[in-house]
C-alpha cells in the first residue's frame, strides 16, 4: 500500500469513527451517518499533517531520493581477466583486492629487465677489480718514473730509459681513468636497468585491481576470462560513507542555505522515522530553466539541486541496510530560529546488534577499513535504505 493509499484509509475511518449518528426521521426508520464540522475538521487536519501541507513557515519540503557515490574500478592496462574475487552485493573494504589481470607478457619484461640488472653489476665488479689491478700498475710505474727523474740527474741511466719509465707511467694512468670510465658506466646501467624493473613491476602491480575505498560492490561489469581494454570499468563501487538524498528547490527556497545546515529525511519504506541530515550541496546552475526569466513567475520556476548529507557515522552502524535509489521526502530550515515540529523530530530504529554469536549472520557495521573523512560520533543510525 503507497503512502498516499494510507492517507486515504486513515482519513476514511477516522471520519467514520468520528461521525455524529442521527435518525433521519424517515418513515421506515433508517439512520443516516452524518459527519459533523468538528469530525470533517479533524479528518482535514488529519490528512494536512500526513501530506505536510501544515509544516511551519520557514520549513520546505521537496521529494528527493537516496544516492551515494559511486567509483568504477578499472585497469590502467589492457589484459585478460585471471579472476575477479567480488560480486555484486559484496562489501569490500580499503586496499581490497577485487580482481588480478594476467600479464605473462610483462612478466617476460620483468625477468629480462632483472637480467640486465645483473649484467650490470658484473660489468661494474669487472671494472672495479681492473682499477685495481691497475692501480698497483700505476704505483710501480709512478715511483719508477721518480726514481728515473732522480737517477737522471747523476747521469746514471740514459735518457731513453728514462722516457720509457715516463710512458710506461703515462699507460699507467690513462688505464685507471679508462676502468674508471666503465665502472662509472655499470653505474649508470644498474640504475637505469633498477628504473626499468621498477617500470615493468609498478605495472605487474597495478595488474592486481584493489577497491579505493571502503562499500558495497554495485555492478560487476566483466567477468574472469574476459579480455578488457586499458580503463575500462570492470566493477562499480558504492561508497557507502557518502550517502545522500538529492532534491530540487526553489529559488527562493535555495538561497536562504547555507552549506552545513540541518535537514531531515523520511524514507518511503520506512516513513517511521526521521533521519537526521545536514545540507552538503546548492547547485550554482539552476534546472528546469524555463526560456525567459523576465517575470516574478518566470523567476520563481528556477530549480536548484540540493544535497541533503547523511553523517557517515550514522551510515556506519546500519551498514547492512543501506541502500540507494529508495524515494523519499527531504525537509530544510529556511530560517535557523525555527524549531523543528514533532513529526519532524530525530526518530531512529534501535540499532543492530553488533556482538551477535551467529556466524552466518551478516556483520551490522560497516568492516573494519575507516573512510577518510569518517569523524567520530556517537550519533545512531537510520534505517537509510
Amino acid at each position: 500500500m503507497t503512502i498516499r493509499q494510507r492517507v486515504a484509509m486513515s482519513a476514511f475511518l477516522l471520519g467514520i469513527g468520528a461521525c455524529a449518528l442521527s435518525m433521519n426521521g424517515e418513515p421506515n426508520g433508517r439512520l443516516s451517518i452524518t459527519p459533523s464540522a468538528q469530525a470533517q475538521g479533524l479528518i482535514r487536519n488529519l490528512i494536512a499533517r500526513l501530506r505536510g501541507a501544515t509544516l511551519p513557515d520557514g520549513i520546505v519540503k521537496s521529494n528527493g531520493r537516496i544516492e551515494a557515490t559511486q567509483v568504477d574500478v578499472s585497469s590502467k592496462y589492457a589484459g585478460r581477466l585471471a579472476e575477479v574475487t567480488v560480486e555484486e552485493g559484496s562489501s569490500v573494504t580499503q586496499g581490497q583486492v577485487i580482481a588480478r589481470i594476467s600479464s605473462p607478457e610483462y612478466e617476460a619484461q620483468l625477468r629480462a629487465a632483472k637480467a640486465d640488472v645483473q649484467k650490470a653489476n658484473d660489468a661494474l665488479a669487472a671494472a672495479e677489480a681492473e682499477i685495481t689491478s691497475r692501480q698497483s700498475a700505476l704505483e710501480f710505474a709512478k715511483s719508477d718514473f721518480e726514481r728515473g727523474q732522480e737517477l737522471m740527474k747523476t747521469g746514471f741511466i740514459t735518457k731513453q730509459v728514462f722516457e720509457q719509465r715516463k710512458r710506461n707511467y703515462d699507460s699507467a694512468v690513462a688505464a685507471v681513468k679508462s676502468f674508471t670510465s666503465q665502472r662509472d658506466q655499470a653505474l649508470s646501467h644498474i640504475a637505469n636497468a633498477e628504473a626499468e624493473v621498477d617500470r615493468i613491476q609498478s605495472i605487474i602491480d597495478d595488474l592486481t585491481l584493489v577497491s579505493p575505498r571502503i562499500g558495497r560492490v554495485q555492478y560487476q561489469l566483466a567477468r574472469a576470462g574476459e579480455v578488457v581494454a586499458a580503463g575500462a570499468p570492470i566493477v562499480t563501487i558504492l561508497d557507502l560513507t557518502d550517502v545522500y538524498m538529492t532534491i530540487f528547490l526553489p529559488a527562493a527556497d535555495a538561497g536562504r542555505l547555507t552549506v552545513g545546515d540541518e535537514a531531515r529525511i523520511i524514507l518511503d519504506p520506512v516513513p517511521d522515522y526521521v533521519i537526521p541530515a545536514k545540507v552538503s550541496f546548492v547547485a550554482a546552475d539552476a534546472q528546469f530553466t524555463p526560456k525567459t526569466v523576465e517575470t516574478t513567475d518566470e523567476r520563481a520556476k528556477l530549480m536548484f539541486r540540493t544535497k541533503l548529507k547523511i553523517d557517515p557515522q550514522i551510515l556506519q552502524q546500519f551498514y547492512t541496510r543501506v541502500k540507494t535509489g529508495v524515494r523519499g521526502m527531504g525537509f530544510v530550515r529556511t530560517k535557523a530560529d525555527v524549531e523543528w515540529p514533532e513529526e519532524l523530530q530525530v526518530k531512529l530504529p534501535k540499532p543492530p546488534d553488533a556482538n551477535t554469536t551467529d556466524d552466518k549472520a551478516p556483520p551490522a557495521t560497516a568492516p573494519t577499513a575507516q573512510a577518510p573523512d569518517d569523524k567520530a560520533s556517537e550519533t545512531k543510525t537510520p534505517d537509510a535504505k
